[in-house]
């Protein structure tokens, strides 16, 4: 599978990151989510982020995306546990900056999440649930090799039912691995 994308690199989420996560919360890039979450959520969000990514029992992780050559840093990417159908898998959900989308960024960086969750050998799936009227991130999905299970009703932010895409990949042997 060829990704026409700026070449990205993931590098864990630290306490620095928080700039990071409240340019993530604008209201363009909240608008399938729920809106753009308050200062106090923010934080909190960033202290679940710091506290994921130094965890090391494969809770997920979570990650900035930069742009190698330029160094930027140009989104958010990660994955963590979630019950979904009644088992445990791994969710996974990124951001890309609005100066730096249509470049496959997102794509390169979930491709690099899969590689990191797959790495783990905990977890037979990755999933993967944007709102079904969310079409680029829908194509990062396709694009990154993820097969569409159907729609689904899931809630995000808590408290509220949104539309959703049910999107998995596995990350292990079909003849190996948990359930």
């Amino acid at each position: 599978m060829e990704i026409k994308a700026s070449t990205v690199r993931i590098e864990p989420w630290s306490e620095d990151d928080f700039d990071l996560l409240r340019a993530a919360n604008a209201p363009e890039l909240m608008d399938h989510l729920g809106g753009p979450e308050t200062e106090e959520q923010l934080i909190k969000r960033h202290q679940r982020y710091v506290d994921l990514s130094a965890d090391r029992t494969g809770r997920g992780r979570m990650f900035r995306i930069v742009l190698e050559g330029s160094e930027e840093v140009v989104g958010t990417v990660g994955f963590w546990e979630q019950t979904w159908d009644g088992g445990q898998v791994y969710e996974t959900g990124w951001s890309v900056l609005p100066g730096f989308q249509g470049r496959g960024i997102a794509t390169a960086g979930t491709l690099a999440v899969v590689a990191m969750a797959r790495a783990e050998q905990k977890h037979r799936h990755l999933h993967a649930f944007p709102s079904v009227a969310n079409g680029p991130s829908n194509a990062v999905c396709r694009k990154a090799g993820f097969e569409l299970v159907g729609e689904c009703d899931f809630e995000y932010p808590p408290g509220q039912i949104l539309r959703s895409n049910d999107w998995r990949i596995s990350l292990m042997d079909e003849e190996a691995g948990p359930a």
